[in-house]
């Protein structure tokens, strides 16, 4: 199949596209909402009270507003394309979509972790839509973006504070030991032929292990800057 080039611009352009690439990008528009939900519902109750600094507490309220919003806003994209996807907020972790999402948030350090690790993956996702040929779609990314950056810079802060000491610094380095396998599972499975076809059609940029490469060479910078080891990233993956 030749790239697809076409772009569609209103719910009635989308309508009217081959079925393969409706079906594909409700697929994963189905799978981005619920992932927006993932952080909420793992931190919320858990420590936006219990986060050790007023600061702390601030980011993590606004983090989760900011999410919702992102859920909101994909979810009103679903709704203009006759999709109700309504029921997930009232999902519990242990129906969200990805696993990632259905693991607890037990310490601080699993806290920072899922910021600089998990929610930088969430920006390779959303990233991959900014060429998306649904333009609704591709025009919300920008801002969703430049608030993404800052989850992310507030995981580090965490992690930085935290690797200040030895103690805190093995704490940091069991939550990625147990995340960052998971972190690259989440790009999905090495030649995919569901992503070949999102490339086709224009949905998506980037394929899986491409993806999940680059990714992987700015973690080990950051695993590096903070005086960690790198996982193995093969134990117990699916990815291949």
């Amino acid at each position: 199949m030749a790239p697809f080039t076409d772009k569609f611009a209103t719910p009635a352009e989308f309508q009217k596209a081959p079925q393969e690439y409706k079906d594909l990008f409700l697929k994963v528009m189905t799978i981005q909402s619920d992932s927006e939900l993932g952080g909420p519902h793992l931190y919320v109750e858990k420590w936006i009270l219990a986060a050790p600094t007023a600061e702390d507490q601030m980011m993590l309220a606004k983090t989760a507003a900011e999410e919702f919003d992102h859920h909101r806003k994909f979810v009103k994209i679903m709704a203009d394309l006759n999709v109700d996807l309504n029921f997930q907020i009232r999902n519990g972790r242990e129906k969200r979509m990805l696993e990632i999402f259905r693991m607890p948030l037990e310490t601080w350090a699993d806290m920072g972790v899922f910021g600089a690790f998990i929610d930088r993956v969430g920006g390779y996702h959303l990233s991959d839509f900014a060429e998306c040929s649904y333009l609704p779609m591709a025009k919300i990314i920008p801002q969703i973006l430049k608030e993404e950056a800052q989850h992310i810079a507030h995981g580090l802060r965490i992690l930085d504070t935290l690797c200040q000491s030895d103690e805190g610094r093995a704490e940091v380095q069991q939550s990625v030991d147990r995340m960052y396998p998971r972190a690259l599972d989440m790009f999905g499975v090495t030649g995919s032929k569901t992503s070949e076809k999102y490339l086709n059609w224009g949905i998506k940029r980037r394929s899986n292990e491409n993806a999940r490469n680059e990714y992987r060479a700015e973690m080990q910078k950051v695993i590096t800057q903070f005086g960690l080891q790198e996982p193995d990233p093969l134990k117990g993956r699916h990815y291949l």
